[in-house]
């Protein structure tokens, strides 16, 4: 079992998912990805995105891009709809599953 994978520590609960990187046989490439989780679904699958800037130079604007990507949510993780997400790039698991969540990124909030 791995205690640490590129400074994101494991989860307190216990998987038998052979597909999790901290404690199943996957290992994970250091190619990292931040994005919401937008869908989740009961098979171990949920659906991240992430917008980014693009420059129109007809405009001299930018414009706001769209990505997705199908993603592996390991049991242990169990990442909700609407939450922030780190993931790693993988052997590829499925059709069009790639990347494994490794965590959920804690978003602090001020107390005034």
């Amino acid at each position: 079992m791995a205690k640490e994978i590129f400074g994101v520590k494991s989860p307190n609960r216990d998987c038998t998912d052979a597909k999790c990187p901290f404690h199943g046989q996957i290992n994970v490439k250091k190619e990292l990805f931040t994005g919401k989780v937008m869908k989740k679904d009961i098979n171990g699958s949920a659906t991240i995105e992430w917008f980014r800037p693009y420059f129109v130079p007809k405009y001299e604007r930018y414009e706001t891009r769209r990505s997705r990507m199908r993603v592996h949510n390991p049991q242990c993780v169990d990442a909700q709809i609407g939450q922030e997400v780190i993931v790693a790039k993988s052997r590829p698991l499925s059709k069009t599953k790639n990347h494994i969540i490794l965590g959920v990124v804690e978003i602090e909030v001020k107390k005034e």
